[in-house]
């Protein structure tokens, strides 16, 4: 296949605009923006699992401080039904005797009891504590994933914009491009590798691989207009004066 100067010149452009819209596309999925939001991210969920899990233990807590409270109340009011029919004198010797054990029972009962609370109650005050802390921790990663985001959305608008720049670049060479020519160039892009590259001494600019010295005189001999292809990957070789 032959193709004028002009085209081949267009060719290469066309070629290291794709060249750009890879790197720019990597560049869309590798940003060190997205990352850092990924990572706050991170730890925002694993704050608020620690969170969920001491709300949960708190409300345990609560629900142990509520009933350690109605038994020490139901104790009391035992013991204050119990002193009530002491002080009436409306008992006998037995019952006397039984009142006064069962006081001293309800005494140790409630002492009990009130330990009890108050280890609970010592507990929750240092899961509460743990809460004020890390919702403080939540709090702060939320500024932090705010101020993150800002960063990854200006950093992904730079890259739409660079994108689209080259993207427009890239219709307005194709539509100049010799419908043979492109499609060339599009069967060799659909292989996976660049679709052409320069020639550069004797390296393929496409795969970068050094080209024999056979296969080289055959290229050097060729007319100017003479589409070459590399003898390694298949990409078009552009040899056009002055493309550097």
């Amino acid at each position: 296949m032959k193709a004028e100067v002009t085209q081949q010149r267009s060719l290469l452009e066309l070629s290291d605009l794709d060249a750009d819209l890879s790197r720019i596309a990597h560049r869309a999925t590798h940003l060190p923006q997205r990352a850092a939001v990924e990572q706050i991210q991170t730890e925002y969920a694993a704050v608020n699992d620690r969170l969920a899990a001491l709300r949960i233990a708190v409300e345990d807590l609560n629900t142990q401080v509520s009933r350690f409270e109605s038994e020490i109340e139901a104790v009391r009011q035992r013991e204050d039904r119990d002193r009530a029919l002491l002080a009436s004198g409306a008992t006998d010797a037995k019952q006397l005797s039984d009142l006064q054990h069962e006081l001293e029972t309800l005494e140790r009962r409630q002492a009990s009891l009130e330990d009890s609370l108050l280890e609970v109650m010592e507990r929750r005050e240092e899961l509460q504590t743990q809460l004020t802390t890390e919702l403080g921790a939540l709090e702060a990663l939320q500024a932090d994933l705010s101020s993150a985001q800002q960063a990854l959305d200006e950093a992904s608008a730079e890259v739409d914009e660079a994108r689209e720049s080259q993207s427009s670049r890239r219709e307005e060479l194709s539509a100049t491009l010799d419908p043979d020519l492109s499609a060339l160039y599009e069967r060799q892009r659909a292989g996976g590798g660049p679709g052409a590259g320069r020639l550069l001494g004797h390296r393929c600019g496409a795969c970068r691989i050094e080209i024999g010295r056979g296969e080289m005189s055959r290229i050097s001999s060729a007319a100017e207009d003479e589409l070459v292809r590399c003898p390694e990957c298949g990409a078009i070789l552009l040899r056009v004066k002055g493309l550097d």
